[in-house]
């Protein structure tokens, strides 16, 4: 099975003559990202949607349509046009119809069908609100589907009356379960039925084989500082009754049936749940009782892709070092056994209603996220589309991984990034690129596409880029996801400082042109940083965690902070001053960027403003760059090419080609 590694990367195809110069932003945005993976039920084809960036003089959005493949001969069609999205493509269980959700009217998702020999899509619903996820009843006959709650007509004249105040945390808009006939009724009609009343937020959920159930996760409001509440109910279809399956004080996730309708496997938390996270498996007899509790996965996160077909194993996957591991867990022995061992990163696992195919989307540092399937009997990945080989773009710079020891001697691994054709001996500026979370992770993943930081182009340009993962990453065990807690800032500071040393020793980086970027997470320790050291010549700081005490007071995740350090800001203040870049701002010398979304509220955009002035009221070189309608991350493609240009002219100006003019 770990053929599959030399396979998958060998196969995945991309390039053309004729290739662009050189990198630059615009090209990085023209990247098309592919998702949702879908394998008939007959393994004879494939649907999947392609997003891409759409900008013009009046308009700056992401549109993605649902394209088809015909495995055997690789043929791939697209499906769904038009300017507005058509997403998420289900199967029927007979494979003649596809089911998909389309904001193409009004602006908000409604679902559609479209016969796969042919035709126009068909509206199946036509909702004052907006379907959130669905899934086809066993026999083909209904879909079930979540929505929120609609605004009631009273809301809506006040809404355009500007008589809008609000209370916070009331008047919330909950997600209920409904079915819909795929039928119209005698009169040519369509009327969801709703399923769940009760005062709580439906998430996830799942057919029973027989359909005459859903297993169905919820929490007790959509807020979503309130995930530690989920739990597993079981509803029935016919009535509307509901039981409790998994109702503990740990977070109860995911329901999934086994293909005979006799077990549910479930993703549950650690009790009480910690933002960390130690996830693990646990299975119950569909009509209750204990669970079976499963042997944890290597990083304690599994994310349930399905059972095979004959109910003895559930796969499942997990980040694994800067990689994706596909795993199998034989439900009788309760053992975990490797199904695939590749640097390669592997997203959107789906195994088809039979069992039979996975679909996901594959991709290295040098190679773009392309749709690969895979039979479940011998694992052998097959390229589907080339859906980014037309966009001859040029060669991006080699990735390697490297390890090295921090100052406690903790083994830490991060990814090198050499400027396009670097020569062994050269010094380079080198950037330190800082991950969000703290329990996120660099991953082998395209550098190419799109983002913030315009990786691919910053290589072309002569810069190495060194992407650590420090304590508190994800895929290297729960323990060293843990590792950083009461200590932001600290241990982490040292394996990033350990890391950039480790690059210096190497011959590769230039001790005075370093630089350092991150978002979130990456933009607190970015500024951080800047508090401990001037070894840095410049610094971008996105969306940063700059004050714990007033973070968490204003983020919309007000238990984040208290769980990783222990305490509310009144409980242990020394701690969220000692950790809080605000309260060590005092010597900073750095030149230093602030960007922010201006409709942030993970990490409002107050944090960037306190920062930013600080700055300023200290002489520190500084400029901020804000984001308008932008949330956590910027989800427009001209915000996206904004902040991609700022950091590549910021780095230039301070520690690239421009250096010395810049400074005269």
């Amino acid at each position: 099975m770990k053929s599959l590694a030399t396979a998958l990367t060998l196969t995945i195809i991309f390039g053309a003559t004729a290739m662009a110069q050189t990198w630059d932003p615009e090209t990085q945005l023209k990247i098309k990202a592919l998702a949702t993976p879908r394998v008939s039920p007959d393994g004879k084809r494939m649907v999947y949607t392609v997003n891409e960036a759409v900008m013009t003089d009046d308009k700056s959005e992401f549109v993605t349509q649902i394209w088809m493949a015909n495995l055997a001969t690789k043929q791939n069609t697209q499906l769904t046009f038009g300017e507005k999205s058509s997403t998420n493509p289900k199967w029927s269980p007979d494979g003649n119809w596809i089911a998909f959700t389309s904001n193409r009217k009004d602006n908000r998702n409604n679902l559609y069908l479209l016969n796969v020999n042919g035709g126009e899509a068909e509206p199946l619903t036509e909702l004052k609100s907006a379907v959130n996820n669905f899934h086809w009843s066993p026999d083909g006959r209904s879909i079930a589907f979540t929505m929120n709650d609609p605004k009631p007509e009273e809301e809506e004249k006040n809404d355009k009356g500007k008589n809008d105040w609000r209370w916070v945390d009331e008047n919330l808009k909950m997600a209920r379960l409904y079915v819909i006939s795929v039928q119209k009724d005698g009169n040519g009609k369509r009327e969801p039925r709703k399923l769940t009343t009760g005062n709580y937020h439906v998430n996830d959920f799942d057919w029973s084989g027989d359909g005459s159930r859903i297993a169905f996760s919820h929490v007790k409001s959509p807020v979503v500082n309130d995930w530690p509440t989920a739990d597993v109910s079981i509803i029935e279809v016919a009535n509307g009754n509901v039981t409790a399956l998994a109702n503990t004080p740990a977070a109860e996730t995911a329901p999934r049936y086994s293909r005979d309708g006799k077990s549910i496997a479930v993703i549950a938390s650690d009790a009480p749940p910690t933002w960390a996270g130690f996830n693990i498996i646990q299975i119950f007899s569909a009509t209750g009782g204990q669970p079976k509790k499963v042997v944890p996965s290597f990083d304690a996160q599994p994310a349930i892709a399905g059972w095979s077909a004959d109910g003895k194993r559930i796969y499942f996957s997990e980040a694994k070092g800067t990689g994706t591991q596909i795993y199998a867990l034989d439900v009788a022995a309760n053992r975990i056994d490797e199904v695939k061992t590749t640097p390669v990163v592997v997203s959107g696992i789906d195994l088809n209603h039979s069992a039979t195919t996975f679909g996901f989307v594959g991709q290295t540092s040098d190679t773009p996220a392309e749709v690969f399937v895979a039979s479940v009997s011998d694992l052998t990945p097959v390229q589907i589309t080339k859906a980014n080989a037309d966009l001859k773009v040029p060669p991006v710079g080699r990735t390697e991984v490297v390890t090295w020891k921090s100052k406690d001697g903790k083994q830490i691994e991060g990814l090198l990034t050499y400027p396009v054709g670097y020569q062994a001996g050269q010094r380079v500026p080198l950037i330190l690129n800082i991950h969000g979370g703290p329990a996120g992770v660099f991953q082998q993943a395209y550098i190419g596409g799109r983002g913030v930081y315009p990786l691919a182009t910053f290589a072309s340009r002569g810069f190495a880029i060194l992407r650590p993962n420090p304590r508190g990453s994800s895929g290297y065990g729960a323990e060293f996801r843990r590792a950083n807690m009461r200590d932001w800032g600290f241990g982490d500071y040292q394996d990033l400082m350990a890391g950039v040393d480790r690059v210096i020793e190497m011959g590769v980086a230039d001790p005075e042109r370093l630089g350092v970027m991150g978002w979130s997470y990456g933009g607190f320790m970015t500024s951080w940083i800047v508090t401990q050291t001037s070894r840095f010549k410049a610094a971008s700081a996105g969306a940063p965690v700059t004050n714990l005490m007033s973070f968490n007071g204003t983020a919309d995740i007000p238990a984040f902070v208290p769980d990783y350090f222990g305490g509310q800001s009144w409980e242990v203040m020394d701690l969220y001053q000692k950790h809080s870049p605000m309260f060590n701002v005092k010597g900073v010398t750095t030149p230093t960027m602030i960007q922010h979304g201006e409709a942030d509220i993970r990490v409002p955009i107050s944090q960037g403003y306190e920062f930013y002035n600080a700055l300023k009221v200290k002489g520190v070189p500084t400029r901020m760059l804000v984001l308008p309608r932008q949330p956590h991350g910027p989800t427009e493609p001209k915000m996206q090419l904004a902040a991609m240009k700022a950091n590549l002219d910021w780095f230039e100006k301070y520690i690239g080609s421009k250096r010395e003019t810049s400074r005269n």
